[in-house]
Formats: C-alpha cells, sequence, structure tokens
C-alpha cells in the first residue's frame, strides 16, 4: 500500500476510467459536456486507458446487414441529453446521411454504421484517453489509516505509466465464453472472431461449418457463412427445436426502461429471479423474428430444389471436438435418442455468449475493501459504485456486472446514457477535494476533461 508523502505532487485525477467502449465513451462526453456547462475551475479532471490501439467494439461482428437490436435513440447521449452535439442524428449530419435516414424509415441502423457513430464520438473526446494503455494494477494510496486515492499503473509496451484517482469508472467490457475444454485455434472459432477469421479463408473452398448456439449471433454466423461460401454447407447445432423470436413488443420492452433499473434493484430477490425468468427472451437466446424467417424460407427452398446446404441439427448437442489442424471432427449428440453424428467441417464457430470481466481482477489488495453478498457476488448501490469498507474514500464504479443487482437493463446499451448520467452525479455529489494547481494543470496537459 503506498503512503502519500510529504513533498509528493502524483498526477491526481478525479476520475480514472479503464476500458473506452461505448459505456466510457459515453461516460466521457457526459463529462465534457458537464465541465462545457460549469468552466474550467469546477471542471472535473479525469483520464481513460483502453488497451487496444483504436477504438473497436465488436468488429469480429460487423457483418455487412446485420442491424442493431435497439433504436438508435438510445445512443451515447440522447436519453440523458437529447440537445447533444454527440448524438447519433448529429453524426448523421455531419456525414449528410440525416435526411437519407429520415426517408429509410428505420429505427435500427445496421450496426457497422452504429460502430462508424460509436468511432465518431469516440474520436470526439480522445484527448481524454490513452489508447494502447493496458491497465496492469490498481493499488491504494493510504494516509493516516485513510485511502485517499487509487493508483493506477497502465502498461504500454515497455513503459509503464502511473496515475492516481479519487474514483475509478471500470468498463472493461465482456469476454467470449466458451465450453469448458475447447480451446479456440485456427478451425474452433468464437463468433467474436468471425471476420477476422474468415478472411484467413479467402481462396480456400470450405465443404462443411459447424454454428453451435440458439441466440442473435449464432443465426446471424448461419445466414452469413451460408451466403459468403455458396459451396459450403452449413449446420446449425442446438438443444431446441429451433430459434426462438425475440420479444420487442412494446410492454415487454419497458424491462430494458431506466425506471426499470430502480425497481429491480430494489425488488426481493425472489422477485429479482421472477423478473430474470420472465422477461430473459427480450434479450438472451433469442433471434430477430425476420432473421427467424428468412433462414427458414432459405432451408424450404433448398428442400424443395434438392440441394440441401443449411441444416439444422435441433435438439442436439455438440458433445466432441477433434481439431486435427487440417479439419475438425465434431460429434452431435441427440437428445433424444443419444445418437450420435459424425461432422467433418472446416470450421466449427461457437455462438456460446460472453460473460463480464471481473472488476476485482484488476482492483488487487483493493479487492479486499470490496463488500460482497452472501453468493460472493461484489455489492453494487444504486449509483454502481461498489460498497466498500468506510476507509476506502474513493469511489469504485462498474459499468457492468451489474445484472444481478440492477436487472438486465443495468449494463447494455439501451441504458448507457442514463447511466453514466447516474454515476457523474454520484461521483459530484461525493464532493471533490480542490487539485492542487500545479497538478491540474500536469493533468489537463494531458488530456483531462475540458
Amino acid at each position: 500500500m503506498s503512503q502519500v508523502l510529504p513533498g509528493d505532487a502524483p498526477l491526481v485525477h478525479d476520475l480514472i476510467g479503464i476500458g473506452f467502449g461505448p459505456s466510457n465513451v459515453a461516460m466521457a462526453i457526459a463529462l465534457s459536456e458537464h465541465n462545457a456547462r460549469v468552466g474550467r475551475q469546477e471542471a472535473v479532471t479525469a483520464h481513460f486507458f483502453e488497451r487496444q490501439q483504436s477504438f473497436g467494439w465488436h468488429r469480429g461482428m460487423l457483418i455487412d446487414d446485420a442491424t442493431m437490436q435497439v433504436s438508435f435513440l438510445k445512443d451515447l447521449v440522447t436519453l440523458r441529453n437529447p440537445a447533444s452535439e454527440y448524438s447519433f442524428l448529429c453524426y448523421l449530419q455531419d456525414k449528410g446521411r440525416l435526411i437519407d435516414f429520415v426517408n429509410h424509415k428505420n429505427l435500427f441502423p445496421l450496426r457497422v454504421e452504429f460502430h462508424d457513430y460509436l468511432e465518431w464520438a469516440a474520436a470526439k473526446v480522445d484527448d481524454m484517453v490513452s489508447y494502447g494503455h493496458e491497465v496492469i494494477a490498481v493499488e491504494p494510496v493510504e494516509r493516516d489509516g485513510v485511502v485517499e486515492y487509487l493508483e493506477v499503473t497502465a502498461r504500454s509496451g515497455a513503459e509503464l505509466v502511473v496515475h492516481r484517482a479519487r474514483n475509478l469508472v471500470i468498463g472493461t467490457g465482456l469476454r467470449p465464453v466458451m465450453p469448458e475444454g475447447v480451446e479456440r485455434s485456427d478451425r474452433v472459432w468464437h463468433t467474436s472472431e468471425l471476420l477476422a477469421k474468415v478472411d484467413g479463408l479467402e481462396g480456400a473452398e470450405p465443404e462443411r461449418f459447424v454454428v453451435v448456439g440458439a441466440g442473435q449471433s449464432a443465426a446471424e454466423n448461419v445466414a452469413y457463412l451460408h451466403r459468403r461460401f455458396p459451396r459450403a454447407e452449413v449446420c446449425a447445432v442446438f438443444s431446441r427445436y429451433g430459434y426462438s423470436p425475440a420479444d420487442d413488443s412494446g410492454f415487454a420492452n419497458r424491462i430494458f426502461d431506466p425506471q426499470a433499473v430502480d425497481e429491480y434493484f430494489t425488488a426481493p430477490d425472489d422477485v429479482k429471479r421472477k423478473l430474470m425468468d420472465y422477461h430473459g427472451n427480450t434479450n438472451y437466446s433469442v433471434v430477430d423474428i425476420d432473421l427467424i424467417d428468412d433462414l427458414y424460407r432459405q432451408a424450404y427452398q433448398e428442400k424443395v430444389l434438392g440441394a440441401e446446404r443449411l441444416r439444422f441439427l435441433n435438439v442436439s448437442r455438440l458433445t466432441g471436438v477433434d481439431d486435427s489442424g487440417d479439419k475438425v471432427r465434431a460429434t452431435v449428440t441427440s437428445l433424444v435418442t443419444g445418437e450420435d453424428t459424425t461432422l467433418d467441417a472446416d470450421v466449427v464457430v461457437y455462438a456460446t455468449g460472453y460473460s463480464p470481466a471481473d472488476p476485482t481482477g484488476l482492483l488487487g489488495p483493493v479487492a479486499d475493501l470490496c463488500h460482497r453478498d452472501e453468493q460472493d457476488r461484489i455489492s453494487v448501490q444504486r449509483d454502481y459504485r461498489i460498497a466498500t469498507r468506510p476507509e476506502l474514500r474513493c469511489g469504485i464504479y462498474l459499468q457492468g456486472g451489474t445484472e444481478h443487482t440492477h436487472g438486465i437493463t443495468s449494463s447494455l446499451l439501451s441504458n448507457t446514457a442514463i447511466r453514466v448520467g447516474e454515476i457523474l452525479d454520484s461521483v459530484l455529489g461525493q464532493g471533490l477535494a480542490p487539485v492542487p494547481a500545479e497538478t491540474r494543470q500536469i493533468a489537463d496537459g494531458i488530456g483531462s476533461a475540458r
């Protein structure tokens, strides 16, 4: 544990963000807008560290015809500040496509277009971020038994940089999940790396793909591979009879309203479980009905023509994967009969989802100051601040990994604009001790908020 020593003048920020995906880009925008309102003397100093060399969000799944599953109005700012210059509509105006988009009469832009919007927004606040910097350690800085700052060490190549913060906002995103015992390789992929891996097949003529999973990503993979490789067979494996449609009806979508976070947070545990059971089909292992219909239409057409390249191995599970380097032998077991079917494939793609990164992995000894619930999950307060022991004066906020306390919508794009506003209000409400003038000048020089 570091000590604050007399004469020290370390670089101290009001807030450091770990990760610079959509959530922390929205956080940087909220800070920038706040600072523009209050002026330099009351500005919140902030800096973000991102291990990628540039902004990127699910690049491996930017399939050319894939659309967003949320309205463009649920961008980084609109639900918090409809007049913001960082909105998707302002992006369209800047790109000269606003009228074209309006004439398109569609709430759901292409995913590749929304990614371009996110890059555009991130570029507007890139004075606040250090790309190519991976945070490797967080240490408490103590004075008289009280932790006053958190010392953040980030690595860029062989260089280490150390900054201090009064508050942390952790937005490190999701990690791809593979079944236990299955390792990714050149022929065993996770859907998150689809486009990068597919490019490596250029010039080859794959004969068969196996896609595992029943959610939106799985269905998109099946449709894309079937279209991209017109001579290859694409086999979809899932334990259901077919893909289940997402419930995006108006009443069900209220689960994504900001008010739903309040209701979920205050609900008893048994009600929390029921809400998850009731409304899981708004977000988990479900597929847009239009895509389901397209796949079924394609499969039926092939059956009529007697040239079936699209196969659905339903009520089944992939139980074995033998990667020889040249091919992958996949064993598919029927859940009804127990019978095994062997498929020799060029590639097996797992669309098996994601899990939030455990923030305690970054926090090191600071994790010992964080409270946990009876199920050993991080205790998170309504303002997304981790509940900690009183000697930790610093705030640690989570943008992700809060589903158990705040519900389905808490960490999704649907709630991002509102969430960052609530976090900023909490940071301001805690009271920020004045930063010494010389320290603030140094911070301003490396990209604190305007």
